[in-house]
Order: structure tokens, then C-alpha cells, then sequence
């Protein structure tokens, strides 16, 4: 069993990683450098713009006091909850799969942008399962929780 430190790294790890995305769509926006792929990469365009960037603000407001509350090991987070943890990964591999399949009908219906185009969005879903996963885990360390 992993130490419930390792949870909040991992935590922290995708939280980087999900802040790099978000920074990085933002100076696509901003300055369109060329050295970054340019905005229709970035996102589907189910949410306007104007309105993704402050949920993605607050999803990294979130991220933050979840990966701080496990890694000091106290606060709101950091309550064990064997029950919420297992729904949460359960979540997760429903999320992560349903990018899977995601990828594959892009892929199908876009052949022009195999292997890589369009996926910024589907790849950052999938940091975003991972850290649920790693939150689950974490809640989940204890009482016969689901082992696979």
C-alpha cells in the first residue's frame, strides 16, 4: 500500500500538468506564437471560451486545496472516506475510458489528423481521470478496497 503522501504528489503532478494545459491554451489566445499548436488544437468548442477559462480557474482552485489537503495530510480532503473513494474511482475509469473511445471516433472521423491532431483536449481529460484515480486511491486505502 502506497503512503497517503504519494497520493497528494500524484495529485500535484497532474495538477501541474492540467495548469501547464490551461496556461498554455491561454497564450495561444493571447499571442498565437507559432511555437504552440494554434487554438482549434486546444479545444472542441463545446464551451465558449469566455466561459471555459474561469471553469478551468476554478477546477485548478479545487485541484489545489485537494492536492494541499492530502499532501499536509489534514483539512477537508484529507477525511478518509473508503465509500467516496471508491465511487470516485470507479468515476475515473468511466472518464478515462469514455476518452479512449473519444480518441477513437476523432480518429475515425478526422483521418487527416491521425495520430496526434486534436487530441490536447483528450490527452488533459485523461490527466484529469488520473488525478480522480489518485484522489480515489487515497480515500479508498482502506477496508478491502477495490484491488485490481
Amino acid at each position: 500500500m502506497l503512503s497517503h503522501l504519494w497520493y497528494g504528489y500524484a495529485m500535484w503532478f497532474f495538477l501541474v500538468l492540467f495548469f501547464i494545459r490551461v496556461l498554455g491554451q491561454l497564450i495561444v489566445v493571447c499571442w498565437h506564437p507559432r511555437w504552440l499548436p494554434p487554438m482549434k488544437q486546444w479545444y472542441s468548442g463545446l464551451i465558449p471560451y469566455k466561459f471555459l477559462l474561469p471553469i478551468q480557474i476554478l477546477i485548478i482552485l479545487l485541484m489545489s486545496k485537494m492536492s494541499y489537503d492530502l499532501t499536509r495530510q489534514e483539512g477537508f480532503f484529507a477525511i478518509p472516506r473508503p465509500d467516496l473513494g471508491q465511487g470516485v474511482v470507479i468515476f475515473s475509469y468511466i472518464y478515462f475510458a469514455s476518452m479512449g473511445i473519444r480518441y477513437i471516433i476523432r480518429m475515425k472521423t478526422r483521418p487527416d489528423q491521425r495520430w496526434f491532431g486534436g487530441t490536447i483536449p483528450i490527452i488533459f481529460h485523461c490527466v484529469l481521470a488520473a488525478f480522480l484515480y489518485s484522489f480515489g486511491r487515497f480515500h479508498g486505502q482502506t477496508q478491502g478496497f477495490l484491488e485490481f
